[in-house]
């Protein structure tokens, strides 16, 4: 047999194998953003490690604390020695640089900035492991019952754990419950200085009407993406956990999207808060992202699934103009007066109570909240 037709009936195998097997069936979910409804869903409720998708929840805390006037988006986020520390993705800036609330959430939320993360928890609970405990609580709170944080910024940890149907629950919260924050989800990069940062979701400027929301990667997790999109008057919510490249991870979702929006997906009749997490352990993918394994593996996913390949179509043909925000650093401050806790009079975290969203049925209504 000629190599090369060995090779390909080598690849063909591999792919059998890798379709064949659990690892192979990255989750995905579709929801419409107005009725909670699920247009699709694969394995939303398997364990899985979140990555930078945990910023969300820092981003969502940091938008309670805003509301309970404990901050302001002009107070001073202060970069501390423990936040300087992080491992990329960061911001680097010099202990005790200063940004303000509102910047730090755009270098958060676009670049991505572990150290950034790290400053708005000691920010928003004076502590690190005090902003911990209230992400568990609030995720508590929300009925995410697959989803456990260790840390404010997602590298890996192996106790870091939530779903796909965890992370739509928390991304819908935070669209219904504060939608003035919808623009940093929505801009592409950041100018710090002379440096332009940029975002990794492809989908802001190859697929129209994209207005957010967040990506994320560590080898244990893969490539993992929060996105959301408006067309014809519709809202919808993807997300994909686990692709093996940046180039995957967009093509998938943008053809979730597509299909979603065409009608090929009409819907399950579920609402997102009524599907349910599976007791297992986490899908671990650092073997196949990263290990010796991933040469294979990433080999067999451009088989399976070759979108956006050269050569190949693709569903990220647009070209959007993406939003750049300006961010500038307030200097070095030392000494600034960390938060309080809570305030007595400020409400503890509230459960998904503020969106009564109606299904497409007309005698039917939702509630959005936890339990359901």
């Amino acid at each position: 047999m000629p190599f090369f037709r060995f090779q390909k009936v080598l690849l063909a195998f591999v792919v059998s194998l890798f379709l064949s097997g659990p690892v192979f069936a990255t989750p995905e979910l579709l929801v419409d953003m107005r009725t909670g409804e699920v247009l699709y869903e694969k394995d939303a409720g398997q364990p899985w490690h979140p990555a930078s998708l945990t910023k969300l929840m820092t981003a969502y805390l940091t938008f309670e604390a805003i509301a309970a006037g404990q901050l302001t988006l002009d107070s001073p986020v202060i970069v501390s020695a423990n936040a300087l520390k992080a491992p990329p993705s960061k911001i680097g800036a010099p202990v005790d640089t200063a940004f303000t609330v509102n910047d730090a959430l755009y270098l958060l939320i676009v670049k991505s900035a572990n150290d950034i993360a790290i400053a708005l928890a000691e920010t928003v609970g004076g502590t690190e492991a005090n902003f911990v405990a209230e992400m568990n609580r609030t995720a508590a709170a929300m009925g995410l019952t697959a989803t456990h944080f260790v840390n404010p910024h997602g590298l890996h940890d192996p106790a870091q754990v939530t779903s796909a149907r965890d992370l739509a629950v928390l991304a819908l919260t935070i669209r219904h419950r504060y939608p003035q924050y919808s623009p940093m989800f929505a801009t592409e990069s950041v100018r710090l200085g002379k440096a332009k940062l940029t975002s990794q979701n492809n989908l802001l400027t190859h697929f129209e009407g994209t207005t957010g929301m967040k990506t994320g990667y560590v080898c244990a997790s893969g490539l993992n993406i929060v996105a959301t999109v408006e067309r014809q008057g519709r809202q919808l919510m993807a997300v994909v956990l686990g692709g093996s490249s940046g180039r995957e991870r967009g093509e998938m979702t943008a053809k979730l999207f597509l299909q979603g929006f065409s009608g090929a997906l009409p819907g399950t009749g579920k609402v997102v808060t009524g599907l349910q997490n599976v007791s297992a352990q986490p899908t671990d993918m650092r073997p196949f992202i990263c290990g010796k394994e991933s040469g294979n593996y990433v080999a067999a996913r451009k088989e399976a699934f070759p979108m956006g390949l050269e050569g190949q179509p693709s569903y990220l043909n647009d070209l959007v103009q993406s939003a750049t925000y300006n961010v500038s650093a307030l200097g070095r401050l030392r000494d600034v007066p960390m938060p309080r806790p809570r305030p007595l009079w400020a409400p503890e975290p509230r459960q998904i109570e503020a969106a009564v969203i109606p299904l497409p049925r007309p005698d039917r209504r939702v509630e959005l909240r936890a339990g359901l």
